[in-house]
């Protein structure tokens, strides 16, 4: 059995409209900073880290690999959800309008067909990436729409935002290999709305 630490990124200096691939503003530094002391109250000592490669999610995952002596190995899968769109501002709106669905209506929404990119498989991905993870635990750090990916498969839950996990949320999962479980959810935003409004 592995445990896994799976955190989403501390605040993003832009939002899904500014910025493809933006680092942490101050706040988020901060957060970063706060769940590194969380996660080394938890674990003894230092077990593998994982991150996406977006820059938010290797800053958030950097002061813990400081902490540890630990490179962060890059894990394309547990990255964002991909865009079907290049256009930011149309982009944010396909993924507010499907984040309020099933992952079945994400699937069969007109834009994600047509843009090709099959996200059935992207999320199917997310969950073989983390149940192939070997040893007593890793650390991992992620995305919102990825952390819910886990989730559903967790708990068989069927929407795409099951849960609204908070910036440097800890989530904590068990794999046989085969499956995942839920140990420990994560702290969630206090508003369904503002956690629509954040970036993945």
């Amino acid at each position: 059995m592995t445990r896994i630490y799976m955190i989403r990124h501390g605040k993003a200096a832009a939002g899904w409209d500014g910025d493809a691939d933006p680092c942490l503003n101050e706040l988020g530094q901060a957060q970063a900073e706060a769940v590194s002391k969380k996660v080394q109250a938890l674990v003894a000592s230092p077990v593998p880290i994982y991150s996406s490669p977006l820059k938010r999610c290797q800053e958030t995952a950097a002061p813990l690999a400081a902490a540890w002596g630990v490179a962060p190995q890059i894990e394309a899968g547990v990255g964002e959800i991909p865009p079907p769109l290049e256009d930011l501002t149309a982009r944010t709106n396909w993924l507010r309008r499907v984040m309020t669905g099933t992952w079945e209506g994400l699937y069969s929404d007109p834009v994600s067909v047509e843009s090709g990119v099959d996200f059935r498989r992207w999320n199917e991905n997310v969950v073989s990436t983390l149940n192939a993870l070997k040893g007593q635990a890793v650390v991992i750090f992620s995305h919102f729409v990825a952390l819910n990916a886990a989730y559903c498969a967790a708990t068989g839950a069927a929407d795409v935002v099951s849960f609204a996990p908070e910036n440097c949320s800890l989530s904590i999962f068990d794999t046989d290999g085969t499956s995942l479980s839920l140990v420990t959810q994560g702290d969630e935003t206090k508003d369904l709305k503002i956690a629509l409004g954040k970036r993945s």
